[in-house]
């Protein structure tokens, strides 16, 4: 037969509070489950954003489907997209840009306008942006048009990334 050794009952509930009071025991604990919690979330994001941006990829082979990844030809600090068309009441377009880099955005139509969405808000009806870090860029082609858009409104769009 096995004896088991027993604690004194005051002992072992003294022992249980400096258990439970050990403000490192739960801190590390706590730590560890917010660190892995966000490292996952930061997994998941990564993930969609990879998916969201192959799916922009096929897109820019089309002229009606966005989101559209954008890339532009080596040498080349111009992107022409003719004959676009916007079929939802916004097109977005991803780009990847670098620090020190400028952008620049028109369209041949008054009724749409465009906008730098991310990282930050910028309306390049006032002009170009100035990229201050290496992200992902969502420029959004929208109608602001003074009637109903049309179910398919075409319009060109010419994007200029100076160094």
């Amino acid at each position: 037969m096995v004896m088991k050794k027993h604690l004194p009952i005051g002992l072992g509930i003294l022992l249980l509070v400096l258990i439970a009071c050990d403000p490192n025991a739960s801190t590390s604990k706590n730590h560890s489950k917010i660190d892995k919690e966000t490292q996952r979330q930061n997994d998941i994001a990564a993930i969609e954003d990879s998916i969201n941006n192959s799916h922009a990829k096929r897109a820019s082979e089309h002229d009606d489907v966005c989101p559209k990844l954008l890339q532009n030809e080596v040498g080349s600090q111009n992107i022409q997209r003719s004959a676009e068309v916007m079929v939802d009441d916004y097109c977005d377009y991803y780009l990847y840009l670098q620090s020190g880099q400028t952008l620049t955005v028109t369209v041949n139509d008054s009724r749409i306008e465009a906008l730098l969405i991310v990282p930050k808000l910028h309306d390049f009806a006032n002009g170009s942006y100035h990229v201050t870090s290496y992200d992902k860029h969502v420029v959004r082609l929208s109608y602001n048009g003074a009637t109903y858009k049309p179910e398919r409104l075409r319009y060109d769009v010419s994007i200029s990334v100076q160094k």
